[in-house]
């Protein structure tokens, strides 16, 4: 009995020493990605200061790069997510309030945190999509920059973010890219212009682009395991022309305006519907005429 005890206390604690060898490994794998430092040259922009440019930026972010998803609709942050593995996700409060970032950063800071993904400090900035806002126009970006800097302040001191066990894992593994910083091209200047705004492909192309679709329904728009975020949201929609058969442009104003795909069924949370209902008639039927031009792609293909 007392081998037999003894074997099985050796086995248990052979098994809690790889458990911690793996934990110490994906902590100090993670951490490179998490303390690394970048030297991003300051770029300057135009920030106008007119309404009518403050209104279109209010319109961007909640509609088309959809800010408000992660930092609140007054901007002022939130926890956005709390778990033993995956940790505490906690977006900043972005207004010039207690505990906001508003009153110290300078514009070129607010230029490089959303083309770049890097903060003030030269830190990497967690699940900000700067790989997406990277293809946003200079006026565009501009208008974003001078809603977001006009937001009222707000007091809102929020607790720090915290990475649990898996999230370091798939930090560390590479299986989820958790930072834009790591996968843009830092040396390509913003774009000077957007396509005029209006119901064409061209203009339906750049909002596709510019507000995150490629990211979830993959750079072919053909659907399948969505490679960034939560990995528990479900598969992306086929939007190519295989995967829109049963839609015709009044059923995709629905599924964007309502979240219901033709035949009634609702589509997953994950897909934000709720912002998307606020673009205009212009940018829904824009991505309809672009996704119209796309290649067909069986689902899941890349």
């Amino acid at each position: 009995m007392n081998v037999i005890l003894r074997r099985t206390g050796l086995v248990f604690g052979s098994l809690l020493l790889l458990v911690v060898l793996v934990a110490a490994g994906g902590f100090v794998a993670s951490q490179r990605h998490i303390g690394r430092k970048y030297e991003i040259a300051p770029e300057s922009i135009p920030i106008p200061t007119d309404s009518l440019s403050i209104a279109r930026g209010r319109h961007l972010v909640r509609s088309i790069s959809k800010c408000v998803d992660c930092h609140g609709e007054n901007l002022a942050g939130t926890v956005m997510q709390e778990s033993a593995a995956m940790g505490r996700w906690v977006p900043v409060n972005l207004t010039r309030g207690k505990g906001g970032v508003g009153s110290v950063l300078k514009d070129e800071d607010w230029v490089r945190a959303i083309r770049h993904g890097v903060g003030h400090d030269g830190r990497p900035l967690f699940i900000m999509p700067s790989v997406v806002y990277q293809n946003l126009s200079v006026g565009d970006l501009g208008e974003i920059i001078a809603y977001v800097k006009s937001v009222p302040p707000v007091d809102n001191e929020l607790p720090p973010l915290t990475l649990g066990p898996v999230a370091r894992g798939l930090i560390g593994s590479g299986k989820v890219t958790f930072f834009s910083v790591e996968r843009i091209d830092h040396s390509k200047s913003a774009r000077a212009l957007a396509p005029a705004e209006g119901p064409t492909a061209e203009y339906g192309d750049y909002i596709v682009h510019t507000a995150g679709c490629a990211e979830c329904h993959g750079p072919t728009l053909a659907g399948g395991k969505i490679d960034v975020g939560d990995p528990s949201w479900p598969p992306a929609a086929n939007l190519t022309p295989s995967g829109l058969k049963a839609y015709d442009e009044a059923a995709f104003f629905t599924a964007l305006r309502t979240g219901v795909r033709p035949g009634g069924s609702k589509i997953n949370e994950a897909m934000p519907w709720r912002r998307t209902k606020e673009m205009t008639d212009d940018e829904i039927r824009a991505v309809w005429l672009y996704l119209k031009t796309v290649p067909p792609r069986e689902f899941g293909a890349r």
